[in-house]
């Protein structure tokens, strides 16, 4: 009963006009620009991060959320028509769904996404309003310790799922780490690494540092490989997949949503091996394995139902923990702050109405994904045909305006040029950006919880292993790092990501 009442009260504020617009507006944009080869999601909301800020805290985070979705569906909608994914995970719908629309069936494969999108949502939306408040009652009896060790296996796990070099990936976290110590000692305020500038006296700005990585980073990246660019957007037709199309999806999707579901809230990458997951058992299982590759339908249904899933589901340990999934909840992490609202256990209880509306606004927005992106393929058809030097220029100006209005100072503007530049020498160096945003922002909560429990227990550093939350945490870090390292699943991970190259 007191769920249906929370769930009442969420679809109560969802349902106000201005959040209802806004989660229409944040669907759309994130569509219309995660559509764009080379954009995924996080470059997407780290573009549009801006324009949210001056918004009410729950508008802003619906709207946000929108984004996320919108744009993890727009990278379907590339990688199906000109084989382009718009992120890692939308990488393996790219295998058969651009092999559909080359035999003629890219409407089915459309719309297999969407309807299998939809389904997974709806679902985990569910799972995420009832497994939220328990785990949130859990968390509340962490203390410094528990959530230094927390911390510190959320950011050894994304080593172990990010993409490529486990070590380039454990060397993009410290450089993460490094930077989000920019700034005054949170105790005694000393400044660290300001170099007598004072406008990193408060520390390096989030926002500066996300649009730069993953906006002007991956647009100069999309820029040096527009030639290799190839589209076959002609006329999509017959969006209705037929009665046998219909039956054959019915299994990927449901077994896709509960892997995503299961899989989204693991950190770093946990949306790109529920994707890939899925494809490898829907073809193990399936009755005509060679059609993988060539145009299966199940291919399509299974990675897409478990990206979206994944991708509710890694609301979890941001609105219970306060820690991020990936890049893109690190970007919510960064959006909550800025509202004046600290993520974690506490907002269930202290922001109600923000924590059920936003979990309401996800199925609303679900919603608007499948009666806004049927429609509309001929739409996002056009823009795939829109030359790269003619729309980035714009991107980038909008976001630059977005970034330099937050505090009108134009020291944050030219942060965005040196950490565009900095991201892609970083991705020319074949190191992937993601872990050094979830390391800046969580660099400083390790910091902060490492201090307060040597404080609190007098500099005793056994503090870690006596407490046996905290003890048992990070035995589990110390078996992620070692799996990670070992050559079986070393070779597993390169098997995982050359497959979605």
């Amino acid at each position: 009963m007191e769920l249906l009442d929370n769930l009442a009260l969420g679809f109560a504020t969802a349902l106000l006009v201005q959040n209802v617009l806004y989660c229409f507006v944040g669907v759309l944009l994130g569509t219309a620009v995660g559509v764009l080869p080379g954009i995924g999601p996080t470059a997407t909301v780290a573009m549009l991060l801006p324009i949210t800020f001056s918004f009410e805290p729950v508008t802003a985070l619906i709207m946000l959320a929108g984004i996320y979705y919108g744009a993890q569906y727009g990278g379907s909608t590339t990688a199906i028509l000109i084989n382009l994914p718009g992120e890692s995970s939308a990488a393996v719908t790219a295998l058969d769904g651009h092999e559909m629309a080359r035999q003629g069936r890219a409407g089915a494969a459309l719309a297999t996404a969407a309807v299998g999108s939809f389904i997974a949502g709806t679902v985990a939306t569910v799972v995420l309003a009832v497994a939220a408040p328990p785990l949130a009652r859990v968390a509340l009896k962490f203390g410094p310790a528990e959530y230094f060790s927390l911390v510190l296996l959320g950011l050894i796990v994304s080593i172990a799922l990010a993409r490529g070099s486990a070590l380039k990936a454990l060397a993009m976290i410290a450089l993460g780490v490094l930077l989000g110590t920019v700034g005054q000692d949170i105790y005694t305020g000393t400044p660290r690494f300001v170099f007598d500038q004072r406008e990193l006296y408060g520390g390096i700005d989030f926002v500066s540092v996300a649009v730069g990585m993953f906006g002007v980073a991956e647009i100069l990246r999309n820029l040096e490989n527009e030639q290799t660019r190839t589209a076959i957007v002609s006329k999509v037709k017959n969006l209705w997949p037929t009665r046998e199309d219909r039956r054959r999806i019915v299994g990927p999707i449901l077994r896709g949503t509960g892997l995503g579901a299961a899989l989204g809230v693991l950190p770093g990458g946990g949306h790109v091996l529920a994707s890939f997951t899925s494809y490898a058992v829907e073809k193990r299982i399936s009755k005509r394995p060679q059609e993988f590759g060539r145009g299966a339908i199940e291919g399509v249904a299974g990675p897409e139902s478990a990206n979206n899933a994944a991708a509710q589901t890694s609301f979890i340990p941001l609105l219970t923990l306060g820690l991020p999934a990936h890049p893109v909840m690190a970007l919510m992490v960064g959006a909550f702050i800025v509202h004046g609202i600290t993520p974690g256990p506490n907002v269930i209880t202290d922001e109600p109405a923000l924590f059920w509306g936003l979990i309401a606004s996800m199925w609303i927005g679900n919603v608007l994904l499948v009666l806004l992106n049927l429609p509309l393929i001929g739409v996002w058809v056009r823009m795939l045909r829109i030359p790269y030097q003619v729309l980035f220029p714009m991107i980038i100006l909008f976001a630059a305006i977005g970034t330099y209005s937050l505090g009108f100072n134009a020291y944050d503007v030219y942060a965005i040029v040196f950490f565009g530049l900095l991201g892609y020498v970083l991705i020319k160096c074949g190191c992937e950006p993601a872990p050094l945003l979830l390391g800046f922002v969580l660099g400083p909560l390790l910091e902060e919880n490492m201090r307060r429990a040597l404080i609190i227990s007098r500099g005793d550093p056994s503090v870690f292993l006596t407490r046996p939350i905290s003890a048992v945490l990070l035995v589990l870090a110390v078996a992620a790092l070692v799996a990670a390292a070992l050559p079986t699943i070393r070779r597993r991970r390169e098997v995982m990501f050359t497959e979605e190259d």
